[in-house]
């Protein structure tokens, strides 16, 4: 597999609060993260980067293979444990009361891919030219989309489309939804904060996963993409192939 990792302070916010990492082990399995912190300066990004931080020092203390249902038991437990110390860092800290973060983690083999999600972060699939959303936001706009309160096109400018229904860091129990995909050599996954789909349409997103480039430049060009149209957040691109070819890069 080959994964890149990309993130963009945008142009308008004076500081980065997304955070994002990808890393493998030696049975070429990977855990690619994406997270966007909320909470103001400082807290935000520090939010974003306890969650990260968390979920890789559980990754780098797992030896055994993943299957489908230890990969989902797994993201299960862990994002929650990132939940845990984010709580403990505000309590210990007040100044850092309320922030918290989106979660959107994924587990991937060259078999299957199993996701984790918390927020308005996103995960998709991409295979046969077709871009497919395999997490549903956990925002209140999305909510009013699905009851039929809403229209797409009207939840698009709603003043109230940044208020989320679940974070991370910001409750004892955090609700965690867990899917598991199978996946073919070939197809990939994007990852990425809402920096980047406020900004990019589904067919722009489509357009450069169908494009020749490679990872690291479809990556970069999704975020140019969003910093012309206005960049008004911080912009997380996370992509993962399933290919016979290993490796990865990160880049912030």
């Amino acid at each position: 597999m080959q994964a890149i990792a990309l993130t963009d302070q945008g142009q308008v916010r004076a500081y980065n609060e997304d955070s994002t990492k990808v890393v493998h082990n030696s049975l070429n399995e990977y855990l690619v993260i994406v997270a966007d912190g909320m909470g103001g300066h400082q807290a935000g990004d520090v939010a974003s980067a306890l969650a990260v931080e968390s979920m890789e020092m559980s990754w780098e203390e797992e030896k055994a293979g993943f299957r489908p249902g230890r990969a989902e038991a797994w993201l299960l437990h862990t994002i929650r444990k990132a939940n845990e110390t984010i709580l403990a860092f505000s309590k210990e800290k007040p100044e850092y009361s309320g922030m918290g973060t989106t979660l959107v983690a994924a587990v991937c083999t060259n078999e299957f891919i199993t996701i984790g999600h918390v927020g308005d972060s996103r995960a998709y699939l991409f295979g046969d030219r077709v871009l497919d959303q395999k997490t549903s936001d956990h925002s209140l706009v999305n909510e009013l989309v699905k009851s039929g309160q809403l229209s797409e096109e009207e939840a698009e400018d709603h003043p109230r489309k940044n208020v989320l229904l679940r974070a991370i860091g910001t409750d004892e129990n955090v609700k965690v939804d867990v899917h598991t995909f199978e996946w073919d050599e070939k197809q990939s996954a994007l990852f990425c904060s809402d920096g980047l789909t406020n900004k990019v349409s589904d067919r722009e997103l489509e357009d450069v996963m169908n494009s020749d480039r490679s990872l690291h430049e479809k990556g970069t060009e999704l975020i140019r993409l969003a910093n012309e149209a206005g960049g008004e957040d911080n912009i997380t691109v996370a992509i993962i192939e399933n290919s016979s070819t290993s490796g990865s890069e990160s880049s912030c």
